[in-house]
């Protein structure tokens, strides 16, 4: 399988490459190409216990924090290099976790010079791999290596399942390289089996973006209010990681019925190359001007066109509506203001996170709104029925209060593994 992939990664070289370079000259921040070429400018010792973690992008690096809390806690912590492999995802990791890691790199591009080059620069003892990104080269640079290798707050969604057991020869293969497939819910455990894990190798821990949802905040709700110029009055709508220009206009037509006197509106895209958009079409169909929070403007519409501020700002929301649902791209983290006793409006596409999304509908912690009438009537009862809101909070933080504990099993996990490595062992 090993050549039968990098043949396949030859040949399709001149569609991949210019696809990463278009995608990357679309972000604001470029990505260091060194570090996606595996040379990450140190050497570090293989006798000192290392972790390499790989969180993709900004919701992985997010969801790691409480993991990598965790594992620093413990006395002689070992050392934990975090990589990611997009620009927002560097600058959320740059912003939020530093203090819990001893190096950020951005994660080499799956060729075996590259994975090969990065990871015996970083020698690590345990590759723990974040939600779903599995590489083939990484992970077959790391077994050589003797690294022990698993799969943290494993998931597998309802849309990619299908798809992925097309390519069960494939998955068999790549998943005999990992040692552990520590996955969220009992559904991702017989999925992952189903692709060709080991039974032996699956073990159900939970998802760590309960426990990152009550991870306390930088700034309190009175600090924000003050920073934004928000008034304690005031009832702010937080729109959480639109990702489509479709959710976008039926967002803002929705919007539209509800704004006027004591509504704030705080508008995150999850792109933020998107954001003069938005202003244009919050302007065309409201009439009023976004203020910019990357401009250290302030308004009762406000575009928080900024890295990492998100999860922090959905504690002044009264309500929170979730992109990524109503466009079908799968959805985006709903937990982070149910945590926070907020109620949550997402479209019917949140297949991204299928389980949290049916306990929330469950509970009654969140509604499913498939047009823009319907989430304009939802927001109108949630603004101005106090009955309804309060039930809503309150299914909200009994859920989130259910579901805790897991960032701690996935920490003991890999702290695990470290103490069972004795770290690369010579090859005869």
């Amino acid at each position: 399988m090993f050549w039968l992939y990098n043949l396949l990664i030859f040949f399709t070289a001149p569609i991949w490459i210019p696809w990463m370079v278009i995608r990357s000259r679309r972000r604001k921040e470029q990505p260091n190409w060194r570090e996606r070429f595996g040379d990450f400018g140190f050497q570090l010792q293989a006798k000192t216990p290392r972790v390499w973690i790989h969180a993709v992008s900004v919701g992985e690096v997010v969801a790691a924090l409480p993991i990598l809390q965790a594992i620093k806690r413990v006395p002689d912590a070992p050392e934990i290099v975090l990589s990611v492999t997009t620009s927002s995802g560097y600058q959320t990791a740059r912003d939020r976790a530093t203090e819990w890691v001893d190096r950020i790199v951005y994660f080499p591009i799956d060729v075996p010079l590259f994975q090969f080059g990065g990871l015996t620069r970083v020698r690590p003892r345990v590759v723990a791999i974040m939600e779903t990104e599995l590489w083939f080269n990484f992970l077959y640079a790391a077994k050589l290596l003797d690294a022990t290798t698993m799969l943290v707050n494993g998931r597998i969604s309802d849309r990619s399942f299908p798809r992925s057991r097309r390519l069960r020869f494939f998955y068999k293969s790549l998943l005999r390289l990992v040692d552990r497939c520590l996955m969220q819910t009992p559904t991702d455990a017989d999925r992952i089996q189903a692709l060709g894990a080991r039974p032996e190798s699956v073990a159900i821990l939970g998802n760590c973006k309960y426990d990152q949802a009550l991870l306390a905040p930088k700034k309190s709700a009175e600090q924000w209010r003050k920073e934004l110029g928000i008034e304690s009055d005031q009832r702010v709508i937080v729109i959480g990681s639109t990702r489509e220009p479709e959710e976008d206009e039926l967002v803002i037509s929705a919007l539209q019925r509800v704004v006027g006197p004591g509504i704030t509106v705080i508008y995150a895209p999850r792109h933020l190359e998107r954001a003069d958009a938005i202003a244009a079409l919050w302007e065309s169909k409201i009439g009023t001007p976004m203020a910019r929070r990357s401009q250290k403007e302030t308004g009762p519409a406000l575009l928080l066109d900024t890295y990492g501020e998100l999860g922090e700002v959905y504690q002044l929301a009264h309500v929170a509506i979730i992109g990524g649902g109503f466009a079908a791209t799968g959805g985006q983290n709903l937990i982070q203001p149910l945590g926070l006793g907020v109620p949550v409006l997402h479209g019917p596409h949140m297949h991204n996170f299928a389980e949290a999304t049916r306990a929330a509908l469950k509970s009654g912690a969140s509604r499913e709104c498939s047009d823009a009438e319907s989430l304009a009537q939802a927001l109108s009862e949630l603004v101005t029925d106090p009955d309804v809101h309060g039930r809503m909070s309150e299914a909200a933080r009994a859920m989130t209060q259910s579901s805790l504990g897991a960032s701690q099993r996935y920490a003991d996990a890999i702290l695990a593994a470290v103490r069972a490595n004795p770290g690369f062992q010579r090859k005869r």
